[in-house]
């Protein structure tokens, strides 16, 4: 049980780019998951998907609760809140063993307003999650998902939030990091624009990769989702993109930007939302299925999108669902080990890749001090 915040009150080319360090061979998935797997029912997909799911749970890539909760006058996450999606009693039926928790905020809001608001979003979250102990826990790296999810709790990740939370501040992109922020989405700002990403913005990037915050280009021009695979050195997220093959949506991607998504070792979080996938699970399981087979087994998996605002395929109501999804898609044929990559190891290898390419990157650059007035004015 927790009371809320009072509602938000309104108010008025640097240099070449460093060489990319050496890759070190990460540890193959399977290390991080249990060494035994649940007996496997016979017959019954749902129970199949069940049996799967508790021994490789779902690593969710997006959940708009934070903005959901502020305009409730009292919630309580562990009995459960009708009022919302996401909820873990729902998380533990759908066996959700992390979540992203977006800080994403309404249009409109720029500059010191923003910085604020995602201030007081991040606050929120890590009040909320102290406030249920028994079923959330807070997690900044793949290895603290891992205890979490090993402890009976759901990991919170912190991010994605709007670049327009830094105002533009190398400082403020350090700050938020310290609080826990670990994914940025690189839209709606002037150096990351339908024109693709300034001088300033390169240089955020790779003090994004210098600090270990992943870049999210759900939503981000091509030439900033262009640009961005060129520059990153660590891994890049779409946290809400499908296959614009099936469903021309502007934030789905095409086939040839799944491919180099690949080629950057990308992740795209598939959406369960009816205006990005379609009104089914038979939908969401054919986008699963075509970005599985253009950027291949390690570069698709989850995002539920719940309490975001969106409408839901049938039986993908809220974070209870994913039993039915993994069901369809064991009825298509997939492995587990596909299905283990998709549901936990994509994202836990995308969170390892993250802090390595920090660590590599705080022994070669100092913190960066760049002011976008030096670089783009």
């Amino acid at each position: 049980m927790a009371d809320l915040q009072d509602e938000l009150h309104t108010t008025a080319e640097v240099g070449e780019l460093d060489e990319r360090p050496a890759v070190r061979p990460e540890p193959p998935v399977e290390a991080e998951l249990p060494a035994k797997t649940a007996p496997t029912p016979d017959g019954d997909p749902l129970a199949r998907a069940h049996a799967f799911l508790a021994a490789h749970p779902v690593a969710d890539g997006y959940s708009g609760l934070p903005w959901a909760l502020r305009h409730l006058p009292w919630f309580d996450l562990e009995l459960g809140e009708s009022a919302v999606d996401t909820d873990v009693p729902r998380m533990r039926r759908g066996h959700v063993g992390a979540l992203f928790w977006s800080l994403h905020l309404p249009e409109g809001l720029t500059g010191d307003r923003a910085v604020g608001a995602t201030l007081e979003q991040l606050d929120l979250v890590k009040t909320v999650v102290q406030t249920h102990p028994e079923g959330l826990r807070l997690a900044c790296s793949a290895g603290q998902t891992t205890d979490a999810r090993n402890c009976g709790r759901v990991a919170v990740v912190l991010g994605p939030a709007g670049a327009s939370a830094l105002g533009d501040s190398m400082g403020i992109l350090r700050a938020l990091h310290s609080l826990g922020l670990r994914a940025l989405t690189l839209s709606g700002v002037s150096w990351a624009s339908e024109a693709g990403l300034t001088r300033f913005g390169e240089e955020v990037l790779r003090e994004m990769n210098r600090i270990g915050v992943v870049a999210d280009l759900s939503g981000a021009s091509e030439a900033t989702i262009r640009r961005s695979l060129a520059v990153s050195k660590a891994p890049v997220l779409f946290t809400r993109s499908a296959a614009r093959a099936l469903r021309p949506h502007p934030a789905n991607l095409p086939d040839d930007l799944l491919r180099e998504l690949a080629a950057a070792n990308g992740l795209c979080l598939v959406p369960l939302t009816a205006e990005q996938t379609g009104p089914s699970v038979r939908d969401v399981a054919d986008h699963l299925d075509h970005v599985r087979t253009i950027a291949g087994p390690e570069g698709v998996g989850l995002s539920g999108t719940f309490d975001s605002g969106s409408a839901h395929p049938q039986d993908l109501p809220d974070a209870s669902g994913y039993p039915r999804l993994i069901a369809e898609l064991l009825d298509r044929g997939w492995t587990e080990s596909d299905l283990a990559l998709l549901t936990w190891g994509n994202v836990q290898r995308v969170l390892r890749s993250a802090d390595f390419t920090a660590r590599a990157a705080q022994q070669r650059r100092e913190p960066s001090m760049a002011k976008i007035a030096e670089l783009d004015g």
